[in-house]
């Protein structure tokens, strides 16, 4: 095997790779669509079986089974590297539908498209150039995971367990707008806040009412007034509902609050203050819950983190991305998990792209091959 075999090799896929990439995007394959998102895993599985990779799923009988693949050094026990990615998005069903994968002037689009359906093929298509040529200095495991996009409820204990047993990862969430990966990122937490009131004739009977909306309403100015910028702590009540009738004084209302952390020490507190402003009661008779639905920690880079994106630079550097350099996310991501596990940790390996979450998501094609080049160089460099 000479490295030139896997990076010439790895050139001559940008069509297959695309093509893979048409395949999946044009799946519907919203977090909380297990047939979907197993339909996309179904996909990634005939790739492995056509070349030969051994695969198996490990299932889950709410959310998407995770998929595991694993490209083995002949001979070794020792601990593997660990090529990571998510296969859901955001976007519901009949998505791909109304805006299918669809090519101009060299960017890609459609749902999921960079976040991060590219990375996940370009995490198969290395791990099959060394199934092909062989060559890697150690095992390599492939994990695609199910639900990221939410917290990773199912996957956050497999991701965890695979990353304790791994010598490093990479996760290969979108490159940065600016062709740099990310070294950090921040922590994050999604709630949810129900609210209950008494319901009332607003007109005839408006005394005997107690109004959940207007409770909601309060909260909400007392938890977005605990963002701090200069902290990078930000609150967001991102989605809003309740009541019964523009006639009656709201029984119930409730509200979906997205936590933004960097520093982990910040979290109690912020917490604290969050359960402080829920207990509270503003309007009288009513009661309040609050329920954590997922959370992400926070990726800090360690020294042995930034030994590996050094590494990683330098790789880049021979595949000729000459400019790379690593930057900060205020977005939340798998790799945080095994960060935190202490596994040496870099993300935002994927392919480039930009607006993710929004029907504008994009993908630099061009940036396909030099990306899933580097990748394939920092194995080798071990």
């Amino acid at each position: 095997m000479s490295q030139a075999q896997i990076t010439d090799w790895l050139a001559s896929q940008k069509q297959a790779m695309i093509d893979l990439l048409r395949d999946v995007v044009n799946i519907d394959s919203d977090s909380y669509d297990k047939d979907g998102v197993d339909a996309v895993g179904a996909r990634f599985e005939r790739h492995f079986a056509e070349h030969g990779i051994p695969c198996r799923r490990e299932g889950d009988a709410t959310f998407g089974d995770a998929i595991h693949a694993d490209v083995a050094k002949p001979g070794s026990n020792e601990k593997p590297v660990l090529l990571m990615g998510h296969r859901d998005t955001v976007f519901g069903k009949g998505e791909a539908g109304r805006r299918p994968f669809t090519i101009k002037d060299g960017r890609a689009y459609g749902p999921g498209v960079a976040d991060m359906k590219s990375g996940v093929v370009m995490n198969i298509f290395v791990a099959t150039a060394f199934h092909k040529f062989g060559g890697n200095p150690h095992p390599i495991k492939l994990l695609i995971t199910s639900d990221e996009e939410i917290g990773s409820p199912s996957s956050r204990p497999v991701i965890e367990r695979e990353g304790r047993s791994a010598r490093a990862v990479f996760n290969s969430e979108p490159g940065r707008p600016t062709g740099n990966i990310v070294t950090g990122r921040k922590g994050g937490i999604f709630m949810h806040l129900g609210i209950t009131g008494k319901a009332a004739h607003s007109g005839a009977n408006f005394a005997a009412g107690v109004s959940a909306i207007g409770e909601l309403a309060h909260k909400i100015v007392q938890i977005h007034a605990l963002t701090d910028l200069d902290k990078g702590i930000t609150l967001n009540v991102g989605l809003v509902s309740g009541g019964q009738s523009v006639n009656t004084t709201a029984p119930y209302a409730e509200g979906q609050i997205d936590l933004r952390y960097v520093d982990p020490a910040d979290r109690a507190r912020v917490m604290d203050a969050i359960q402080t402003i829920v207990a509270t009661s503003f309007v009288p008779g009513t009661h309040a819950t609050l329920t954590i639905k997922g959370e992400f920690v926070p990726v800090v880079q360690s020294a042995d983190s930034k030994a590996l994106f050094e590494s990683y630079q330098a790789a880049a550097r021979q595949a000729g991305l000459t400019t790379l350099q690593g930057e900060f996310s205020g977005g939340c991501a798998d790799s945080g998990f095994t960060a935190a596990v202490g596994t040496p940790t870099i993300c935002g390996l994927g392919p480039v792209g930009g607006l993710a979450h929004t029907p504008e998501e994009y993908l630099e094609i061009d940036s396909i091959v030099p990306r899933a080049q580097a990748l394939a160089l920092a194995i080798l460099r071990g």
